[in-house]
């Protein structure tokens, strides 16, 4: 029930942004952005997302960035996670002066909710070689959670991160990141996974899933968050919840794109050619579907919309 409250409430808050069948949107989660140590889980997929956030910029998407976008349980100083992905966050302010970027925030940089803690962080910051301030994502307002709207089929899709309700990373965020602030932050570098995060626990993962199952097939309504890691595109007769995945998997990252009226899910990855020559490739894992299909009104798929 708490999970039905939460995710309620961030509805009932949420802002609406317009679509409609020429909008481009690119959905990545889960970055964790760290300080580019041993610890730093995003550092080995950094040049795969670097590449894949400049074809999105040059290919005209908007990107929406689904929470956990910077790793701010583990590194309490956001200038050092600046710092060791400067290139990132230069082609991310490409699309925020462009109106381009919005910003969700999950557990993991739940501070995000502080307006102080954002103009501190994210407004400006201070180029050392130059020795002057300079603006970053001045008038950046992270949210919680935003309804996609088509302008002309009036229908809806909620986007969110995906931990609310989640005990241990909602209503006991702050215990849960002193434990991995201090505790499994350095076990995890050996091998040891996080009790509390879905993404390391199978049954935890689950049972997120189906309280968000429930709550699409009460409220009708289309649904893309991240949080458990784990890419979801729902088969013909599933409920419309979909997963962007992760940024932080061994072998590249997952996304989620749409474009043109459509729903696709991407993987990007370094792999060699014939030739045995490494490039990053793009590759559609799941779809394209149209939008329309998981609109309740007029989706012949689900058995569940029609009981």
């Amino acid at each position: 029930m708490k999970t039905d409250r939460r995710l309620n409430q961030a509805y009932k808050n949420a802002e609406v942004v317009y679509f409609d069948d020429n909008s481009k949107y690119i959905f990545f989660s889960d970055i964790h952005r760290g300080d580019d140590s041993i610890s730093d889980e995003f550092t080995r997929n950094q040049n795969v997302f670097l590449h894949a956030l400049n074809y999105y910029y040059k290919e005209g998407y908007e990107y929406i960035e689904v929470g956990d976008g910077d790793e701010l349980w583990e590194y309490k100083n956001f200038s050092v996670i600046r710092l060791a992905h400067s290139d990132v966050f230069t082609v991310i302010k490409k699309f925020y002066d462009e109106g381009r970027f919005i910003m969700l925030y999950g557990n993991h940089n739940i501070y995000l909710k502080s307006k102080l803690f954002i103009r501190e962080n994210y407004y400006q910051y201070y180029d050392e070689y130059n020795q002057i301030k300079v603006d970053l994502y001045r008038g950046l307002k992270p949210k919680e959670a935003i309804i996609l709207k088509h302008k002309k089929t009036k229908q809806k899709i909620l986007v969110l991160h995906g931990h609310q309700g989640d005990i241990m990373n909602d209503q006991l965020w702050l215990f849960s990141m002193l434990l991995l602030r201090y505790f499994w932050r350095y076990l995890h570098i050996v091998g040891f996974g996080n009790p509390t995060s879905p993404a390391r626990n199978l049954f935890k993962r689950h049972k997120v899933e189906k309280v968000y199952d429930r709550w699409i097939e009460k409220n009708k309504m289309m649904l893309i968050c991240g949080h458990t890691h784990r890419p979801k595109f729902p088969k013909a007769d599933d409920l419309p919840y979909f997963n962007t995945g992760c940024c932080i998997r061994t072998r590249g990252i997952n996304g989620i794109e749409i474009i043109n009226g459509m729903i696709q899910m991407v993987d990007w990855r370094i792999a060699a050619n014939e030739k045995g020559e490494l490039r990053v490739h793009r590759t559609v894992v799941r779809g394209p579907m149209p939008l329309e299909n998981y609109d309740y009104k007029n989706n012949p798929y689900s058995t569940h919309y029609n009981n």
